[in-house]
């Protein structure tokens, strides 16, 4: 029989015993090495821990300086990160960039805005998200439980785009060291964003992608040039030599965001029409962002999808798209039309390696949102 390797961990796994070793990196342990956590003498604690020694909080956080890139994982060895915390503080969240590199690869395997990776494109006081891949808690604290497994090595970078404001982050990445099944692949995320859509585009979630694997979840930032409804467009998949035509294709925006009729609680209640956010285990609307209220201009949307239970599986490649569909309401038997949107995306999923390398990252002005 073969024994336990302490990947694929649930409540129904929890009482298998492993021989995987437990180990975390963090500021206070930065090598994540046995017995060397909290010995830091030096620190971002120096001055709080003055008299009490080491071993008091000497070295909590770290500072990421304006351009730089700082690593805050560098792991030998085969394994799986299960878990990562952190709290930025210092500059938005848009000008901090969070990338993973896998086995080695030169090009990274996960690049996005720390934000928009945890689902808080347009921020992230006060947006709670409660779901079973990535929590957002009060305030700032950001979770993934994403399993990312690695077979020779695995590395984490965070870089700071200000290019005047230093930064701080608290961090903890707990991983596995442990043999490595050979049928599980290697996590992706790429993030994406297009502003303003131009008009009769469809926006591409994700693209070029090629290898064996599965799509696990979508995240949107969403922000409505236009008055009225703005989700009547769908999503599609394309995969495995799909050209014109995908082979999945949703129905509506909130319908693949697992809601209903406009996310309007007074749809059908006869009430007043309000969007209603909802933060679940696979999909959540937890950003509204409504300077004007429900169905004006400007309203903004953080919307999350999570294919745990249903993933979209590919053998060769992927596409993802969406459409940004409103309707005219000028007219009087109604008429779609295409939107000019401000929409940015993080697409997850896991494949094979060698992953295909990434378009360049975009400028900090380019990212940025009032």
């Amino acid at each position: 029989m073969t024994s336990f390797s302490g990947l694929g961990m649930g409540l129904g796994a929890l009482p298998r015993l492993s021989n995987a070793k437990t180990r975390s990196i963090s500021a206070e342990n930065l090598t994540g090495a046995k017995g060397q956590g909290g010995r830091a003498t030096e620190g971002t604690g120096k001055g709080a821990s003055a008299g009490l020694g080491v071993g008091w909080k000497v070295s909590p956080s770290i500072e990421i300086k304006p351009g730089e890139t700082r690593t805050i994982a560098d792991i030998t060895g085969s394994g799986a990160i299960q878990h990562i915390w952190l709290t930025p503080a210092g500059i938005k969240l848009r000008e901090f960039v969070i990338r993973m590199y896998w086995d080695g690869q030169e090009h990274p395997s996960v690049e996005a805005p720390l934000g928009d990776f945890f689902c808080c494109g347009w921020g992230g006081q006060n947006f709670l998200v409660s779901s079973l891949a990535i929590c957002v808690n009060t305030n700032r604290g950001f979770n993934s439980y994403w399993e990312m497994p690695f077979r020779k090595s695995a590395r984490i970078t965070i870089e700071n785009v200000s290019p005047d404001q230093s930064a701080i982050l608290y961090y903890q990445i707990t991983y596995t060291e442990t043999e490595v099944p050979a049928d599980l692949a290697y996590f992706h995320a790429h993030f994406r964003r297009s502003n303003p859509l131009p008009f009769g585009q469809n926006y591409t979630i994700l693209e070029g992608v090629k290898g064996h694997g599965h799509y696990v979840g979508t995240y949107m930032a969403w922000g409505v040039n236009n008055s009225g409804w703005w989700g009547e467009g769908e999503i599609k998949f394309f995969m495995d030599g799909d050209v014109e035509f995908p082979t999945i294709c949703g129905t509506g925006t909130e319908d693949y965001f697992c809601g209903a009729y406009c996310f309007d609680r007074g749809f059908f209640e006869g009430g007043e029409h309000a969007y209603e956010g909802f933060t679940t285990a696979y999909a959540g609307l937890p950003q509204i962002i409504r300077p004007d209220g429900m169905y004006k201009s400007q309203t903004r949307f953080g919307l999350y999808r999570w294919h745990i239970m249903d993933p979209i599986r590919f053998e060769s490649d992927l596409r993802v798209t969406v459409q940004a569909l409103g309707w005219r309401t000028n007219e009087k038997n109604g008429r779609y039309l295409p939107l000019q949107d401000d929409i940015a995306s993080v697409a997850y999923w896991y494949q094979s390696l060698p992953g295909a390398k990434f378009p360049p990252m975009l400028s900090r002005d380019e990212l940025e949102v009032i």
